[in-house]
């Protein structure tokens, strides 16, 4: 008999339009694992979700993070400051950059940890080269995204009970300002970057559009690579009700 392979259905929520507080997203994400180790206690969990949106300007920490690679005094943060349970240390989120949030379990997938992490590069890479024709790549020791030593993508996720959240954040037109009071993610010999300050460097302007129209076309990529890569078909859902303290950055 012949075998069919069907992609596994994954919730989508998008808000790549809009700045939504981390303490938020961080409590929605929380929600949605609890409800999917109670399903898969039943053996009943066969749908994957991913968050796509933008922060407003704030920093997070790692578990085990130090602040030592904080170039500022905790109690006068210049923005909200988390520790959180993801993996890697200090990075910073704020507009301009999509930040995604997939929630997924591995046991479906692949139970591997390692290759999680190199999947979710892995869309990153390719979203870069389709889109842009950026070649990035991965650096043996590190996890992300670069391209030479600048690093566009920074990656922390947490796995529990092989359910993974937290995810993934891409530079797109963000201001990397904010980044000059961290060492992000503990590296201090490398610089972080966006695919804008790449495109206006290698004088690509006739690829370059406005802010609204770069973030919207990055996006859209990250979604299709993220699908090819996971195997997963999107089934866009309505945003939660109590996710609301949130507002349009782009019109």
């Amino acid at each position: 008999s012949i075998e069919f392979i069907t992609n596994f259905r994954c919730d989508f929520y998008d808000l790549h339009k809009d700045l939504v507080p981390y303490n938020e997203a961080w409590s929605w994400q929380n929600e949605i694992v609890k409800e999917r180790k109670v399903l898969n206690e039943k053996s009943e969990d066969l749908i994957d979700s991913l968050i796509i949106l933008q922060h407003n300007p704030v920093y997070t920490l790692g578990a085990g993070s130090s602040e030592e690679f904080l170039n500022f005094d905790v109690k006068n943060s210049p923005f909200e400051l988390y520790r959180t349970e993801r993996g890697g240390e200090v990075t910073y989120h704020g507009p301009g950059q999509i930040v995604m949030y997939p929630i997924m379990n591995l046991r479906y997938h692949k139970m591997d940890l390692h290759w999680y992490l190199r999947a979710l590069e892995e869309v990153v890479i390719r979203a870069l080269s389709s889109t842009f024709h950026i070649e990035a790549s991965r650096v043996e020791g590190l996890t992300g995204v670069w391209v030479g030593k600048t690093k566009l993508a920074a990656i922390g996720v947490k796995v529990s009970k092989w359910i993974t959240y937290h995810g993934l954040a891409l530079n797109v037109t963000t201001d990397i300002t904010p980044f000059q009071l961290i060492v992000p993610c503990g590296i201090r010999d490398r610089k972080v970057g966006s695919i804008k300050g790449l495109l206006l460097k290698e004088d690509n302007s006739h690829n370059l559009t406005d802010d609204y129209d770069l973030i919207y076309i990055t996006q859209k990529s990250l979604i299709k690579e993220f699908c090819e890569v996971f195997q997963v078909d999107l089934q866009h859902k309505s945003i939660p009700i109590h996710v609301s303290h949130r507002k349009k950055v782009l019109n």
